[in-house]
């Protein structure tokens, strides 16, 4: 289960927050549960086309993959999340192992992410001039708004977190860079697939079953396809609690020199603190920034 969470302290005003004490010293968090679309093969969010499969390499990303969501994890919780065989699933996690890939703690005979992966992830560079030129028109933005400012390019079907500056509100959306949540149920991941011409959006939908977050979730692909139209049309998307209930978000594309949709910018606000005129001044400010982000790489 991949988990979204907002946290706030226990102020009254928020009364209708959260509801379960995370520590009697710390935020209470309120989450959203969705069904993890990333460890099934047949689950996965498709990209542009789909390519034969070789197995072995395909379990050895989703080990990557679940120890980078779940974090440290024994032998028998690996296998049985990714639906390894005994024999195997232990040569492919020694293999890993071997290469420093992932690591063993004996201690608690746990597995998780070794120094190997950390060091080949850092020859990935293709997003650093975007987050680059965005970071610090996110933090004015997050600065003026107080809210919650994020950045996302689409990967197949999911909005991939790039960058990321925190609202100084106690209750506000806690995300982290790397994250993956599915576009239909977010701002920013309508307006990401607005980017896309019909034919390769209609490609990337085809077979696919929207997953439902909240009882707000677009999850009839027709439907999706006219509200993706009306973006394209308002030059924004927002997600009225679609993916988190209170949570309310609005997002604007990020063009390059070709006109081009290469990103996304948003404000998430809690939906306590929405309204009118917040909504406006925050659709004013993204559409500079996102501008001022845009000419930076070219656009």
């Amino acid at each position: 289960m991949h988990v979204t969470q907002f946290a706030c302290e226990k102020y009254r005003e928020y009364g209708r927050a959260g509801q379960t004490p995370l520590h009697e010293r710390r935020s209470r968090i309120c989450e959203a549960r969705i069904p993890s679309m990333i460890y099934s093969p047949r689950s996965r969010s498709r990209g542009p086309t789909l390519q034969p499969v070789v197995k072995s390499a395909e379990r050895t990303m989703l080990l990557f993959e679940y120890l980078a969501e779940h974090g440290p994890a024994t032998y028998a919780t690996i296998t049985r999340a990714l639906g390894l065989p005994n024999s195997s699933g232990y040569q492919l996690v020694q293999t890993a192992v071997s290469r420093s890939f992932i690591e063993f703690d004996p201690a608690t005979r746990t597995y998780a992410i070794g120094s190997r992966l950390w060091e080949v992830a850092q020859a990935y560079s293709a997003d650093a001039r975007l987050v680059a030129a965005a970071q610090p028109v996110m933090d004015r933005l997050r600065n003026s708004t107080k809210e919650t400012v994020q950045l996302a390019r689409l990967s197949g079907l999911d909005n991939v977190y790039l960058a990321i500056a925190e609202s100084p509100h106690p209750m506000k959306l806690i995300s982290a860079v790397g994250t993956r949540l599915a576009s239909h149920g977010t701002g920013l991941g309508k307006v990401l697939l607005a980017g896309l011409d019909d034919a390769e959006l209609r490609e990337r939908l085809h077979d696919v079953t929207l997953a439902r977050f909240t009882d707000r979730t677009i999850t009839d692909t027709e439907q999706l396809l006219k509200v993706i139209d009306e973006v394209r049309v308002q030059g924004y998307g927002e997600d009225r609690e679609e993916y988190v209930v209170g949570c309310r978000c609005i997002a604007i594309p990020i063009k390059n020199g070709s006109g081009a949709t290469v990103a996304a910018m948003s404000v998430s606000i809690p939906t306590p603190r929405f309204n009118a005129d917040l909504a406006a001044k925050v659709l004013r400010e993204l559409r500079e920034a996102v501008d001022e982000v845009g000419k930076a790489i070219g656009g």
